[in-house]
């Protein structure tokens, strides 16, 4: 992308035309073909999910997390009663269509509509909805709203140490954007920051690559799939991390 000049020579970036900040994210549901997500809500979601976040033995999926883990469930329905009402971060519960159960969280957070852009963030997947195509088709979704919202960056940030998260991020289609060193502190220990992203003109590309995935032709008999996301999204990448 050429950068443009101002009068005295300065590189100045590229005129953004017409720009208009989009909407503020809306909390009707996302519904696809494996999952629907429903704004989070302690009394219809709490439960399961701490049932279903109980299956994860050794507490794996905390590490990482700025949250979490939690020994009762009435310490995980004080803390989705802390977080379910807040405008920023927008929290929202993964249901299961096969079981009607909620299985995993997300939210978008850090959402500034004057720039247009949009995080997705503290992602808990239970083991009931690792590895499975409902989990995939969330991150979609999310996705898909905000582009057509009209958002032009769409963000993703871990802890530098999380290499599962880190895969996840590239398999989706976000590029790597570098590491921001002694980001933050979690749980007591430093946080160096790994930064993905993607961008309004990708979205094109990477909304055709998750379309061909979740197509029920990219899946045999078993569920196993044919081409794997990965695959589709790699091209689209600008940067590997």
């Amino acid at each position: 992308m050429a950068h443009e000049l101002n009068a005295i020579g300065q590189a100045i970036g590229v005129t953004v035309p017409n720009w208009t900040a989009p909407p503020w994210p809306p909390t009707d549901p996302m519904a696809g073909r494996f999952c629907r997500l429903e704004l989070l809500n302690a009394g219809q979601h709490a439960a399961d999910l701490f049932a279903a976040n109980r299956l994860d033995a050794d507490n794996r999926n905390w590490t990482y997390l700025p949250y979490g883990p939690f020994d009762t469930p009435a310490e995980y329905t004080a803390w989705v009663e802390s977080v379910a009402n807040r405008r920023d971060p927008q929290f929202w519960a993964i249901v299961d269509l096969a079981s009607g159960k909620p299985v995993g969280v997300a939210s978008y957070l850090r959402i500034n509509p004057t720039d247009g852009s949009i995080e997705v963030g503290s992602i808990n997947y239970s083991p009931l909805l690792q590895r499975k195509p409902a989990g995939t088709e969330a991150m979609y979704l999310m996705m898909q709203r905000a582009f057509e919202l009209g958002y032009r960056r769409y963000e993703w940030k871990c802890n530098a140490l999380n290499a599962p998260s880190r895969a996840a991020a590239q398999r989706l289609g976000l590029s790597y954007e570098g590491i921001f060193r002694q980001c933050l502190v979690v749980k007591g220990h430093n946080r160096d920051t790994a930064w993905y992203a993607a961008i309004d003109s990708e979205w094109p590309a990477l909304d055709r690559a998750f379309t061909q995935w979740l197509d029920p032709s990219n899946f045999d008999q078993e569920g196993r799939q044919r081409v794997a996301l990965g695959r589709l999204t790699s091209p689209i990448l600008v940067m590997r991390g």
